[in-house]
C-alpha cells in the first residue's frame, strides 16, 4: 500500500521541479545579444549598414549620376543563403532596402513578388475604382541596377570550442549591361565556447 502512495507522490514533485518560472524582459532592439553564437539580428543590420555604406561610396553612383542627372533606382534581388544554418535572408534584404532608401541617394523598386500584388490590385482598381482614384497602368519605375548576393559559412570545431566564421558577397549589376559595377564582401567571425 505504502508503494501506490508513494508513486503518485514521485509524480508530483517530480512535475513540481520541472515547472521553472520564465523571465521575460524586453530590451533595446539595438542591443547585442549573442546566445547560440549563430546569425541574428544584430549580424544581418550590421553587415547591411556596412555593405550599402560602401555601395554608396563607389565610383558608379557618381558616374551613373553624372550621365543621367537623376539618382539611380536599385532593386535588391535574392541573396541566396549557403550557410550550415537556416538564415532568413529576407530579413537582411530588407536592412539593406532600409539603407538605400535612408541615404536619400538612390531610388529603390519593389520585388518580382510584390510587383505581382501591386498589379493585381491595379487591375481591381481598373474595374471597382473610380477613374479619379485609380491606379494607371505603366507607370512603374525600371530599375538600373540589381543587387544580388550570397551568405556563407564555416564551422570549425575541436572538443568545446567552435569558431563559425560567415562571409557575405554582394554585387551590383547593370540591368542593361549586365556589368558588374560594384562587388562588396563583409566577413564576420565568432568563437563559441560550451
Amino acid at each position: 500500500m505504502k508503494k501506490l502512495l508513494f508513486i503518485p507522490l514521485l509524480v508530483m514533485v517530480v512535475m513540481a521541479g520541472s515547472c521553472q518560472r520564465r523571465t521575460v524582459t524586453r530590451v533595446d532592439p539595438d542591443r547585442t545579444i549573442d546566445l547560440s553564437g549563430r546569425w541574428n539580428d544584430t549580424d544581418s543590420r550590421l553587415v547591411a549598414q556596412e555593405m550599402i555604406n560602401d555601395v554608396l561610396s563607389r565610383p558608379w553612383l557618381s558616374r551613373f549620376e553624372d550621365r543621367n542627372e537623376r539618382a539611380p533606382v536599385v532593386i535588391v534581388g535574392e541573396v541566396r543563403n549557403r550557410s550550415h544554418e537556416h538564415i532568413d535572408a529576407e530579413t537582411f534584404v530588407r536592412n539593406m532596402e532600409r539603407e538605400f532608401i535612408n541615404s536619400a541617394m538612390v531610388r529603390v523598386v519593389q520585388g518580382a513578388e510584390f510587383r505581382e500584388m501591386m498589379r493585381e490590385e491595379r487591375a481591381d482598381q481598373q474595374e471597382f475604382a473610380s477613374p479619379e482614384t485609380m491606379a494607371r497602368w505603366r507607370r512603374e519605375i525600371g530599375a538600373d541596377y540589381m543587387l544580388t548576393g550570397t551568405m556563407n559559412s564555416i564551422v570549425d570545431q575541436h572538443g568545446r570550442d567552435r569558431v563559425i566564421y560567415y562571409q557575405v558577397n554582394l554585387e551590383l549589376s547593370d540591368m542593361e549591361t549586365n556589368e558588374k559595377v560594384w562587388i562588396g564582401e563583409k566577413q564576420i567571425k565568432k568563437t563559441v565556447r560550451n
